[in-house]
């Protein structure tokens, strides 16, 4: 199953997150940009970033705050990016969080390896072979689906849409980041055979209609997965 990682890029220079952005979509990463502390913070709450790339210096709350109030919720990896070398600010930021630092002027390719570094580290680390919902588990290890305590068998790609659906509840994919995550980011077929499996995998779950359990849509984008955890 392929899977693209997404990125956040915040920082005040539109020229900093135009070079990260072109260098992190190169390497397949699905990036989106923020230009402010707070709007950070948004996109952290309603984006579920896999990463944050967070500059120091921003213009309303500066990056060690902004690290702060992400760890009081969440433990996505944050790559600090600064351009104050002393070490004073390199503890901090790694003592309120930070999985890493990088000093400007860095080398976009630099940023990237750490990227890549620290969602390595942050999959191994983390990554659950068992998600549990009421009435459903996915055994990402085994490849197996119990629904209400009995044994379905989905296909092989109605498993990798279940897994990535369920691997993070309550975040909407468009029809499109699902092809890439499930199908390969070299698929270039009909969108709509995301709707097909889709439908398919609801009469697997036995799903309602009119008010699915596991898998909801969101309209004129794309679908969540909405089963409660156990």
């Amino acid at each position: 199953m392929h899977v693209a990682r997404r990125v956040l890029v915040v920082d005040d220079e539109a020229g900093i997150r135009r070079v990260l952005r072109g260098f992190l979509e190169a390497e397949g990463f699905d990036v989106t940009e923020a230009a402010t502390g707070r709007a950070a913070l948004d996109e952290v709450r309603s984006g579920h970033p896999d990463l944050v790339l967070l500059d120091v210096m921003l213009p309303d709350l500066d990056g060690f705050e902004v690290l702060r109030r992400i760890r009081a919720t969440s433990q996505v990896g944050v790559i600090m990016l600064t351009a104050r070398a002393e070490e004073v600010d390199t503890l901090v930021g790694l003592a309120v969080g930070a999985d890493d630092y990088v000093t400007k002027p860095f080398s976009p390719r630099a940023v990237v390896a750490r990227a890549k570094a620290v969602l390595r580290r942050a999959r191994d680390d983390a990554e659950p072979d068992l998600l549990r919902f009421e009435g459903l588990t996915v055994d990402i290890a085994a490849r197996e689906v119990t629904v209400a305590g009995r044994t379905v068998t989905p296909s092989a790609l109605e498993f990798d849409l279940l897994a990535a659906l369920a691997g993070s509840p309550g975040r909407v994919f468009s029809r499109r980041q699902l092809l890439e995550r499930v199908w390969g980011d070299d698929f270039y077929g009909d969108e709509r055979v995301v709707d097909v499996h889709v439908r398919s995998l609801r009469r697997l779950l036995g799903d309602d209609a009119a008010a699915p359990q596991h898998i909801g849509t969101a309209r004129g984008v794309g679908y969540k997965f909405v089963g409660r955890p156990a």
